[in-house]
């Protein structure tokens, strides 16, 4: 059966979400291996490595269960206020000097003041000036007119995740909805944005709702999709969630491919608890990574990406 599905993915057919369910069960060599056909035959062998900076961090108002941000747990994250150009600037050089095609300017805060976004703005300016590199924005709730004044200033993609399913979600943030990720999503794009979204495994959620997502995700038609893996934060409420293994972690990017096989399917957050750096998981159909730091948590360097990337046959190149 996994043949049969991974030839109508080559075919140009969607799979059902009824189809899609038994690669909860397939065999794991074989479910990846065709996986990796898929990424093949639609994506090549290029390779998307984009980079991120924490702008702005800490004394987050909502609630997110996973987060180190929120000032409603007793995580320890840094907090300081938007970071000063230069220092952006810097951040976003550096990045591109190692190797990243994008870099995002990513802030805490259910969204930012109108005065934040007019700073925001000049940073964006400032870095497309100087450095040249394809700039994002991950600025949480932001309405159009928000979005509209960056992709003025230069931005030309706009990060929100859904972080899981609409019917996990409310399990893992009270203070927002899945349905007020989805109207950010649309103000974006109604300003001109591109569009990054995925979510996080291992929150609790089933591999069911992990599909669940994944198909929203198609449906919404977004080519940059971020898969992160729970990076349980002391003093956070899931700090003491049980960690997935590495095969429900590769079973989960080969169904992404299968369910969205000419996306970016990016591996971020938590990649470096990976034994290999995340080497089977590009194996198994992932064809994108954010290289360096994350948020809160310390990343892969860009120097062992590329060298990991050269080894499986990627090049790093915009698709």
């Amino acid at each position: 059966m996994i043949q049969d599905l991974q030839n109508a993915v080559l075919s140009g057919r969607p799979i059902t979400r009824d189809e899609a369910a038994i690669l909860e069960e397939a065999p794991l060599d074989l479910l990846c291996a065709a996986a990796d056909e898929i990424r093949k035959r639609f994506c090549g062998i290029g390779f998307d490595l984009c980079s991120i900076v924490n702008g702005k961090s800490g004394r987050c108002s909502e609630d997110c269960k996973f987060c180190a941000q929120s000032s409603r747990y007793a995580a320890c994250a840094e907090v300081y206020p938007l970071l000063d150009v230069d220092t952006i600037v810097r951040a976003a050089a550096q990045n591109a000097k190692a190797g990243a095609l994008r870099f995002s300017i990513v802030t805490s805060g259910r969204r930012p003041s109108k005065s934040e976004v007019e700073a925001l703005c000049e940073r964006v300016r400032a870095v497309r000036k100087e450095v040249g590199i394809a700039v994002c924005v991950s600025i949480g709730l932001a309405d159009e007119a928000d979005f509209r004044a960056l992709y003025t200033a230069g931005a030309s993609r706009a990060h929100c995740n859904l972080e899981a399913s609409a019917a996990f979600f409310p399990k893992i943030c009270s203070t927002h909805t899945f349905a007020d990720k989805l109207a950010a999503i649309d103000a974006a794009r109604r300003a001109g944005l591109t569009v990054c979204s995925g979510g996080i495994i291992g929150l609790g959620e089933t591999f069911t709702d992990r599909l669940d997502m994944a198909f929203a995700l198609r449906d919404l038609q977004v080519k940059s999709v971020p898969i992160n893996f729970l990076n349980p934060i002391p003093g956070t409420p899931f700090a003491h969630n049980a960690p997935l293994s590495y095969e429900e972690k590769q079973r989960t990017v080969a169904a992404f491919r299968f369910i969205l096989p000419d996306a970016d399917i990016r591996l971020a957050g938590g990649r470096k608890l990976l034994p290999d750096r995340g080497a089977a998981c590009f194996r198994a159909g992932a064809n994108a990574a954010i290289t360096g730091d994350m948020l809160t948590t310390a990343g892969v360097c860009a120097e062992t990406d590329r060298a990991l990337l050269k080894r499986l046959g990627f090049e790093v190149r915009h698709g």
